[in-house]
């Protein structure tokens, strides 16, 4: 006989573990998955754990009977989803170990949430005093480490939760994989104001799942907005400068999904030393909250903070707050692979404070984040992507102006798939290179002028450059995924700077990893030039003439030409891209 499995639903009262044990047992009876049985804390409170109280040895000893019952059950071939409180650690992982094919689902929601939703009153009574041992106001609720799945209900419909378990459970072989789940995408639309979660509109966009399987969104709206406004005013305030406002408007609106805030300690260490989230999902780049002693001070852990930007405006508030040091020489050696202060991505580091602060992450308004031209969100874009009919969408990151090579990759990439996304990094670059303005009119000029415009999106990609090589390579493909792309061009250098990095480093890391836990495939090119025999662009791979029938300019080379009003020929820039450069240097005179 194949043994069952438990899937087992933990997080604070009211948090949705029992509605959504329901709705996941209703699934599998309609898939025809038996047998199927349920068990919840009004179930076997009734006989199994009815002389159990409410303090920690009976907590741990309600969780052991009904573990023990659990597998027992999924020894003989049933699904049992269990759905408790077990606030503590200890108690799950025992439960894990004794039970069969253990899947934990955490039911994650904030505490404002919860008290405003509240069904049987009985947060008010615990806040009030006339209940004690209240898991989540005077007893401790220990989050799950590393749970299978999270299901954020406060900010999910039911439908959208139940994807999840459904998806992992599928993935994992312990149901029978159906079309839909597989195919379908599922993205939370937080425009409507009303304020239940149940209202927001489920859409099907994209050809690609977002990273993690589900696009973050930290928006609320309606009635939750207001109550975390309220909230937020008791709060003690940590200022974002520009930097970091972009960062949480990345966090916020699902760039850096399946991120849900700033990273805690555990999170960063695992991610600067393996790449990888603790729960073994690949993440490249530390996304890190660093303030100053001062402001870390009137912070407890575990509580909350109000994030305002430099004008004092209210953008969230971070949950769940952690507290922890950094070091940044080893962050640097593994993130940069070099502590050298001529790095320009270490010597921020090393110019920051050392104080981290980690935290859940809810927003309340998100910062401008310029060039309302070009400035979609993921969900924008997933939404024009699946208009389009696009199967297949190759990105492309640039922080530069582009010129004949840059285009060539650009069309090898539409030959392949059915629509390219240009996406410009705009948020902050080093000393030197092109402001974002001028570099968005070449862009325009030469999409406008040289390429399909029914084939051709662009998008700005507002995240901070960190000129990590390797590294950030995987982290632009990451996050382009997150937009909708399947396919993602890597050039010669990327996110390079200086000879920090190896020519082809950035293309080699993605070997390191399977297709499947990318999800995004890399389009690999090698430096391209005009050959004069041949009589058009090519690459080393293609044309086998000597580098003397090539023309090619290094940037430093075209910098100086356009610097003098000198126009490059036309082999290398387009001329409306060339006269754009040429002004932009003068004013810059």
């Amino acid at each position: 006989m194949r043994d069952g499995f438990v899937v087992w639903f933990t997080g604070l009262p009211a948090s949705g573990k029992t509605t959504l044990a329901k709705a996941l047992e209703a699934e599998l009876r309609r898939r025809g998955v038996e047998p199927v049985q349920r068990l919840d804390g009004d179930i076997v409170r009734q006989d199994l754990t009815r002389d159990l109280g409410f303090s920690k040895e009976d907590r741990d000893e309600n969780i052991r009977r009904v573990s023990f019952v659990a597998s027992l059950l999924a020894k003989n071939g049933v699904a049992v989803l269990c759905a408790f409180v077990s606030p503590y650690r200890e108690a799950r992982r025992k439960a894990r170990l004794r039970c069969p094919n253990f899947v934990e689902v955490y039911c994650r929601a904030s505490l404002s949430a919860l008290i405003e939703r509240d069904p049987k009153g009985l947060y008010k009574k615990a806040l009030a005093g006339e209940i004690t041992n209240f898991t989540g106001i005077d007893d401790p609720y220990e989050e799950p480490e590393a749970p299978e799945v999270i299901c954020d209900t406060d900010r999910e419909t039911v439908e959208e939760s139940l994807e999840k378990v459904l998806q992992y459970l599928e993935d994992r072989g312990l149901i029978p994989e159906t079309a839909a789940t597989r195919n379908a995408l599922r993205v939370t639309d937080s425009a409507s104001s009303s304020s239940s979660p149940s209202s927001r509109v489920t859409l099907h966009a994209s050809p690609i799942l977002p990273h993690g399987g589900t696009l973050v969104d930290l928006v609320v709206a309606g009635k939750e907005r207001e109550a975390l406004v309220r909230e937020a005013a008791g709060l003690p305030v940590i200022e974002l400068d520009p930097y970091y406002s972009r960062e949480f408007y990345c966090l916020a609106t699902g760039i850096y999904s399946p991120l849900s805030g700033f990273m805690g300690e555990r999170e960063y260490r695992s991610v600067v030393e393996s790449m990888r989230l603790p729960d073994g999902t690949v993440w490249s780049l530390p996304i890190v909250l660093p303030v100053e002693p001062r402001t870390a001070e009137p912070l407890r852990p575990g509580g909350a903070a109000a994030l305002v930007d430099g004008a004092g405006k209210l953008l969230g508030v971070l949950e769940g707050i952690e507290i922890y040091e950094r070091d940044p020489t080893w962050e640097a050696e593994h993130v940069f692979g070099t502590a050298s202060p001529e790095h320009p991505g270490v010597a921020r580091l090393m110019a920051e404070p050392r104080t981290l602060i980690g935290g859940r992450l809810r927003a309340v308004d998100l910062p401008d984040p310029g060039f309302p031209e070009v400035s979609r969100t993921p969900r924008e874009v997933r939404e024009e992507i699946a208009r389009r009919g696009w199967g297949t969408v190759a990105a492309f990151q640039t922080r530069n102006p582009l010129h004949r090579a840059h285009e060539y990759l650009l069309r090898c990439a539409l030959e392949v798939c059915d629509g390219l996304l240009l996406s410009p990094l705009v948020g902050e670059t080093k000393l030197g290179d092109l402001p974002a303005e001028v570099r968005l009119r070449t862009y325009r000029a030469l999409l406008d002028n040289y390429f399909p415009r029914d084939r051709v999106l662009i998008a700005a990609f507002p995240a901070n450059m960190r000129y990590a090589g390797p590294r950030e390579a995987i982290f632009h493909a990451l996050c382009r995924k997150n937009f909708g792309a399947t396919h993602f061009i890597v050039g010669r250098d990327h996110a390079g700077v200086g000879d920090f990095y190896g020519p082809y480093d950035a293309q080699e890391i993605f070997d390191r990893f399977s297709p499947g836990e990318l999800g995004v495939v890399p389009l690999k090119f090698r430096p391209a030039f005009w050959c004069k025999r041949c009589g058009g662009m090519a690459t080393e791979k293609s044309c086998p003439h000597p580098e003397s029938e090539r023309i090619a300019l290094s940037g430093t080379k075209l910098r100086e030409m356009l610097s003098r009003g000198e126009v490059p020929p036309p082999e290398i820039t387009r001329p409306e891209v060339a006269q754009i450069l040429i002004e932009a240097m003068g004013e810059g005179r």
